[in-house]
């Protein structure tokens, strides 16, 4: 997985834990679930009845009338501003290309699906002799894609052969049909399980 990707994941399931949790505290003590069930609810536990409320207005306005409560609320509403601008920016930079520009310069009206490159690409992979399985995707703009390629290798095969067959067959063929030679690609191998063999 993707490291912005497992991020997006755990920021998405925080924020839903996070909102669950409110929405079912403020359910069972606006529909007075804690008396129609006769359960006791933990000490301090807040909004436990309909008539309750989250805040009591002496907790509102505990602080407000300290100099540092102000300058200290913008800053922190700063920061989360400007770490919710960056996570936007980092999900833009992120981008799969959608149509890729052929040749250089670029041929006027050519253009090439990102998604069929790739395809291709893991499909002439998955040929190379030693490879099991390959998977490909592009990721970045469209006048700078990058190339993500996974191998899995079968047992015992030299890794330096399979990439050296990569960087001559697959690219230089991807190189060739497209006509950029600046497709930066990284390439992750992996070994196939194999149950080990019993020695007679």
């Amino acid at each position: 997985m993707k490291t912005h990707s497992a991020v997006n994941r755990v920021l998405l399931a925080l924020t839903g834990l996070v909102l669950l949790g409110a929405g079912l505290l403020v359910l069972t003590g606006g529909l007075d679930l804690y008396r129609r069930l006769d359960l006791t609810p933990p000490d301090g536990w807040p909004y436990t009845t309909p008539g309750s409320v989250l805040l009591t207005d002496a907790q509102r306005t505990r602080w407000t009338g300290e100099g540092w409560w102000w300058p200290t609320v913008i800053a922190a509403l700063a920061v989360l501003f400007l770490l919710a601008l960056w996570w936007l920016l980092a999900q833009l930079r992120q981008r799969r290309p959608g149509r890729l520009p052929v040749g250089t310069p670029p041929v006027a009206g050519v253009r090439l699906h990102g998604h069929a490159l790739a395809q291709a690409l893991a499909e002439d992979c998955a040929r190379l002799p030693g490879v099991k399985s390959a998977g490909a995707r592009l990721a970045g703009p469209a006048g700078n894609p990058r190339a993500h390629i996974t191998l899995t290798l079968d047992p015992h095969t030299s890794p330096h052969a399979v990439t050296a067959a990569l960087a001559d067959g697959p690219l230089h063929r991807a190189h060739r049909s497209t006509g950029r030679q600046d497709l930066t690609t990284r390439a992750v191998l992996r070994v196939a399980s194999h149950r080990p063999h019993r020695a007679d």
